[in-house]
């Protein structure tokens, strides 16, 4: 029989592209999307149809217990990927973050713990190791809480590993470097830079162009999850998902200048920038781990993602629902 899998945060960038790879592979999905008026199931929505058709769909809110333990009822594996994410938003609300990430996270094992789920899964941020005191970094690198994001997604992880440590709770804690691709969110740096080159913007708006990242495109991200599902020497550890490589932000977007329209120029933005001591100067990712305990890889390199990315952005239907003339928290 095949096992019924639950993905939190589906309706979000990684998570509809994990909904998607796993309805590819066979599993039986059931998607948690976060509860709304205007019923909108978030990028699940523009799924074709013979792929949308086989997603069981739970709307609910991850801060919600009650909710959560009863998506999880019928399922054998959790993918737990809802989260707040944007480093400026948690500036102001920190609050949310607790509340999202830290107690979110607490119902999943939580409930987990009860319904003797056969694997959780719950993903961590690259962020929590803050700017890198030696490279490439390895799970092992220190946590440094450089935002109230990083530092609810330090205190989420130490959940998860808590329930591990205390019940044996089948768990990895998932930490991705920084995924991009289509259907990520306008706060993030790649579509800043692409709706604002594809509306015609000749000066490009950004903040600090110094700090390097380890970009990791989408469906990577996507496989890469699968691959710890798949592995039970995982279970207990945390593991990246990262390409081992960096490129500096100003780097990124001069590459995309190029691929779009070379006549346009960067220009900085103070809003855009973060609090000296918050911003994270170097991320680049160990991929040793998953290399070594799964047959995973990454499939593209970084030219193949931007050039699909880019493609995706191109559309008049996906671009529109940027709006590139506001800076996006």
């Amino acid at each position: 029989m095949t096992k019924k899998i639950l993905v939190t945060g589906a309706d979000g960038f990684i998570g509809s592209h994990l909904v998607e790879q796993l309805i590819s592979d066979g599993y039986k999905v059931k998607a948690f999307v976060y509860y709304n008026s205007f019923n909108s199931w978030g990028w699940l929505d523009s799924l074709p149809e013979d792929i949308l058709s086989q997603i069981e769909i739970f709307a609910g809110d991850i801060r919600d217990p009650n909710g959560v333990r009863t998506a999880m009822k019928d399922c054998s594996i959790v993918y737990h990927l809802a989260a707040l994410i944007a480093i400026p938003f948690s500036y102001h609300s920190p609050d949310s973050y607790i509340d999202t990430n830290v107690k979110g996270t607490l119902n999943v094992v939580q409930a987990a713990k009860d319904l003797g789920i056969e694997r959780v899964l719950v993903t961590s941020t690259s962020e929590v190791y803050g700017t890198a005191q030696y490279v490439p970094i390895d799970e092992l690198h220190p946590r440094q809480p450089q935002s109230p994001y990083s530092a609810s997604k330090i205190g989420a992880d130490s959940i998860a590993d808590s329930f591990y440590r205390s019940f044996d709770l089948p768990l990895t804690i998932v930490r991705p470097f920084n995924t991009y691709g289509p259907r990520q969110s306008a706060r993030a740096v790649i579509p800043t830079i692409i709706t604002q080159l594809l509306n015609g913007y000749t000066e490009i708006s950004l903040g600090d162009i110094t700090p390097t990242r380890d970009l990791l495109y989408v469906k990577d991200t996507a496989k890469g999850f699968i691959a710890i599902a798949n592995s039970n020497s995982l279970i207990g550890t945390d593991c990246n998902i990262a390409t081992q490589s960096e490129i500096t932000i100003g780097e990124l977007a001069q590459e995309l200048i190029d691929q779009i329209n070379p006549g346009a120029k960067i220009i900085s933005d103070e809003q855009r920038l973060r609090p000296q001591k918050s911003e994270v100067f170097r991320l680049f990712g160990s991929n040793q781990k998953i290399m070594k305990e799964t047959n995973w890889k990454p499939e593209h390199n970084l030219k193949q993602g931007l050039e699909k990315t880019i493609e995706w952005f191109k559309n008049p239907e996906n671009l529109k629902q940027y709006k590139s003339n506001i800076y996006n928290i």
